[in-house]
């Protein structure tokens, strides 16, 4: 209903006065429209702006999420993944949810929090054969054709040696047994307890290159708060870059043949090692 008004102009003692032509019942009508717009207009603006603060949560929360296995890099999962909540329905230990209002992480796509559920590595990997866009991609777990839980990759598991007890010599392995990869993707690394000169440390280390980023160290794990906890790839590996090859590694040294004569060539490179070593100052040019 559109809301028109008639207005009167006059001139009193110097002064505009402007007044409307419109029946008192038709003003009350107006009225009644005029607030029922308004609350209208204030819902609206409520919804976008829970909708706008869903998108600055998914941009920022993004990225410390762990996603199920075979789940594609962060940037394409975001855009392959319709939010259909197959791959949770298929999870026969519940460990993955959908993300919430309020959850400070992207609107309905799936994600888990090992400390609470870890994933438990089903062999058969029920949640990937589901997902209708590849979003979580069987190729990336699949050995010989056949679906291979072990080359899951979610994430990394990373340990805080100031909290874990086995870095202050209480004896504890929990993470260590935990592991479905017992031996391979935590090993035990004893060293001399320097302190008593009696009892030996027994140091969980983790191996990044076999972690598959289950979670189950961290649920196992004893203190009050996580000592082991998973990281997402993006979050706990670093990248050496294309510069430097593995020279004891067959496959790292192929990428030799590759390579091209071109140099690069700075002010630092163009003077001798040792001087530019010596020289701070020139280290520290732009």
């Amino acid at each position: 209903m559109e809301i028109h008004y008639q207005l009167k102009l006059s001139i009193q003692k110097g002064s505009i006065v402007l007044s409307n032509n419109i029946p008192k019942k038709d003003q009350k009508m107006n009225r009644r429209e005029f607030f029922l717009n308004g609350a209208r207009a204030l819902g609206l603006t409520a919804l976008g702006g829970l909708v706008w603060s869903a998108y600055v949560d998914e941009v920022s929360a993004s990225s410390l999420l762990l996603r199920p296995p075979a789940a594609l890099n962060e940037k394409d999962f975001l855009k392959t993944c319709i939010k259909c909540g197959m791959c949770v329905e298929a999870c026969p230990y519940d460990t993955l949810q959908l993300a919430k209002p309020g959850d400070n992480m992207p609107l309905g796509t799936p994600y888990f929090i090992p400390r609470d559920i870890p994933c438990y590595m089903c062999p058969d990997i029920p949640c990937v054969p589901v997902c209708p866009t590849d979003a979580l991609n069987e190729k990336l777990v699949t050995t010989n054709n056949k679906l291979d839980i072990n080359k899951a990759s979610m994430g990394v598991a990373v340990i805080d040696d100031n909290s874990c007890i086995a870095f202050w010599g209480i004896q504890c392995d929990a993470c260590y047994r935990a592991c479905p990869l017992l031996g391979e993707a935590i090993t035990i690394e004893y060293t001399k307890n320097e302190r008593t000169g009696k009892h030996a440390f027994l140091k969980p280390v983790v191996h990044a290159d076999v972690c598959t980023g289950c979670g189950l160290c961290e649920k196992a794990c004893v203190t009050q708060k996580a000592a082991i906890f998973v990281l997402p790839n993006e979050v706990a590996k670093g990248k050496a870059g294309d510069y430097y090859i593995k020279g004891w590694d067959k496959n790292d040294e192929k990428r030799l043949e590759k390579a091209t004569s071109k140099t690069t060539t700075t002010k630092i490179s163009e003077r001798k090692a040792v001087d530019s070593l010596n020289d701070i100052g020139g280290l520290l040019d732009d």
